[in-house]
């Protein structure tokens, strides 16, 4: 008998599951940020190995964001994530992948959040360096689907952009920005996909790199596919920069 895989060094899952009465109560969408994401030495060995800015990463080719994406097993963005491992990534990276796409991963996530996610549809590196910026947007592609960013980036300042935050008006979001994380080491924001669900990136002024990590988690059928469709579609229409 195959031995199974021990997981058990990687997520600080007290921590973790304890946020669940704060994502329940959020308004007016459910989200939560979670510090202390990992357990501390696989958190460092992940951040130590973190990939570089290299020609395996693509640059992002919308008028509403500057951002350096590195996909798994793939330079497809539009892809689904492939099972399996990368080779181009560190052994802590390909594990730490192999157990987002667990049943256990997947279950405490469903059950904190309620929502019906069942399977892994993104596993994405998302970076942003001096002049990188995401315009406010909502994806609302369905009732479905958990969006992760975590964070890998050390010393960040407080008050300076790069954390995701969350708005209640795309039209005038920094007005009206109701979070946005400070703490950018080994910390996650997590949140329910919906038609309320706004997030954005401040522009970066400084030369820094916030280095980050896109995780989908949506509800899929053998027989209808995932329940949402394509994530990027909306972007085309999200073309208002504001950089003030």
């Amino acid at each position: 008998m195959m031995k199974m895989e021990d997981f058990s060094e990687i997520i600080n899952w007290d921590n973790v599951l304890k946020q669940k009465e704060d994502y329940q109560n959020k308004k007016p969408f459910r989200f939560t940020f979670i510090e202390n994401f990992f357990k501390k030495e696989f958190y460092e060995k992940l951040y130590e190995t973190y990939p570089k800015i290299d020609d395996s990463w693509s640059p992002s080719e919308h008028m509403a964001k500057s951002i350096f994406m590195k996909t798994w097993g793939t330079k497809d963005l539009s892809v689904v994530v492939p099972e399996g491992d990368d080779p181009s990534f560190s052994e802590a990276w390909n594990k730490f992948k192999r157990y987002v796409e667990t049943e256990e991963f997947i279950t405490n996530f469903r059950k904190m959040t309620n929502v019906p996610v069942n399977k892994l549809k993104e596993f994405k590196l998302m970076a942003y360096k001096k002049g990188g910026f995401h315009v406010p947007h909502i994806h609302n592609e369905g009732p479905s689907t958990l969006i992760f960013t975590i964070y890998f980036s050390k010393g960040w300042e407080k008050g300076d952009p790069g954390g995701t935050y969350a708005c209640t008006d795309v039209d005038d979001p920094e007005n009206t920005i109701i979070f946005e994380p400070s703490n950018l080491d080994n910390s996650a924001i997590l949140f329910h996909d919906g038609p309320k669900a706004a997030h954005g990136v401040r522009y970066i002024k400084k030369d820094v790199v916030r280095q980050g990590l896109q995780i989908y988690l949506e509800e899929y059928s053998d027989e209808t596919g995932w329940s949402a469709g394509d994530h990027e579609k909306h972007l085309d229409e999200q073309v208002k920069i504001d950089i003030e």
